[in-house]
């Protein structure tokens, strides 16, 4: 046999494997989900990732067919789960909802296991919401929140606030705000937003810096006091919370937001099946909603340019993280 006919031998199997590959790859994906999805939550439950998450996860599992399980794992302000679906299997069942906490952790972790922009793919924003100044209305009896204000300045250091970790937005969102306003209120960390609300309901805490989503039933109960979204226009749901702005505060602008990544080396055709399945679920009454009586609108950002969203975030809190000297209490 000729060396070139070695070589057409060579080269047509070499073509058979990546066609039998890429054939195979389309059908996994056309297959998705075959079995349970997973999609991991790096807090403790009740907190507003898993106010989006878990009716997320009922609609994915009723349209597909599939179980989206919901796996809380949490742990230094979200990054424990992080580093355990950063080294999850690459399969397309486990994917991760991070937040925002997620671009402020490589300044106030410095020695993380795992980058948000080179182990992950992005898949999309789930929502987008504004932070929200609450106060326990029995211990912190303000009418607003310039009220507020007239007592922490009058009484430095004597209000504290609770925070879903250190490094969390919650906590990066109390040092902005008495970094803008010239105040001193003590932070108190949890491992997430769940207990942190929970104590202050409880009045262990008065007040926190708080994503609208995990706050917002207990808003409408009355159990806390909203004194204003970190907005510049008020919140779907909430037409009577002022903004920050109407407030007196108006460079005290601030968001909590979720996203769906997965593990690097996703195959980019079950990445695609996940995000047509969150366009069809965004598209239901159900979540509009849910969405919609959590304060939060729609989104509308996909994949890279998701991921440069990130990006801009992580740079934007590494920034507010130098300027304000938080640190890990």
């Amino acid at each position: 046999m000729t060396p070139s006919f070695h070589r057409r031998r060579l080269l047509s199997a070499l073509t058979l494997a990546s066609l039998t590959a890429m054939t195979g790859t389309a059908l996994a994906a056309d297959a998705w989900p075959a079995k349970p999805v997973t999609i991991i939550v790096p807090f403790p439950a009740g907190g507003g990732t898993d106010a989006f998450a878990r009716p997320l996860s009922a609609v994915l599992s009723h349209n597909t067919g599939k179980q989206f399980l919901i796996d809380n794992k949490g742990g230094a302000g979200g990054t424990v789960g992080a580093s355990i679906a950063a080294h999850a299997a690459a399969d397309g069942y486990t994917f991760f909802m991070g937040a925002v906490h997620h671009a402020i952790a490589p300044a106030m972790y410095p020695k993380l296991d795992y980058k948000l922009d080179t182990d992950f793919v992005p898949v999309g924003l789930i929502s987008s919401v504004p932070q929200v100044i609450v106060v326990n209305p029995q211990k912190v009896p303000v009418k607003d929140l310039a009220g507020l204000l007239d007592y922490v300045r009058k009484n430095p250091g004597k209000l504290n606030y609770g925070s879903a970790g250190n490094g969390t937005s919650h906590h990066l969102a109390g040092e902005l705000f008495k970094l803008q306003t010239k105040t001193f209120i003590t932070h108190i960390p949890y491992r997430g937003a769940g207990p942190a609300l929970q104590d202050l309901m409880a009045g262990q805490v008065d007040l926190m810096f708080d994503g609208l989503a995990s706050s917002a039933t207990h808003i409408k109960s009355g159990r806390i006091k909203a004194l204003a979204v970190a907005s510049d226009k008020r919140a779907p749901g909430f037409p009577d919370v002022p903004t920050s702005i109407e407030a007196g505060v108006p460079s005290y602008q601030v968001a909590t937001w979720y996203g769906l990544w997965a593990p690097k080396g996703t195959p980019k055709e079950i990445v695609a099946a996940m995000q047509a399945e969150l366009k069809k679920a965004f598209a239901s009454d159900e979540l509009k909603g849910i969405w919609n009586g959590l304060g939060a609108n729609m989104p509308n950002l996909w994949g890279d340019d998701f991921g440069k969203f990130a990006a801009s975030e992580t740079k934007r809190w590494g920034e507010v993280v130098k300027a304000s000297g938080a640190k890990l209490d």
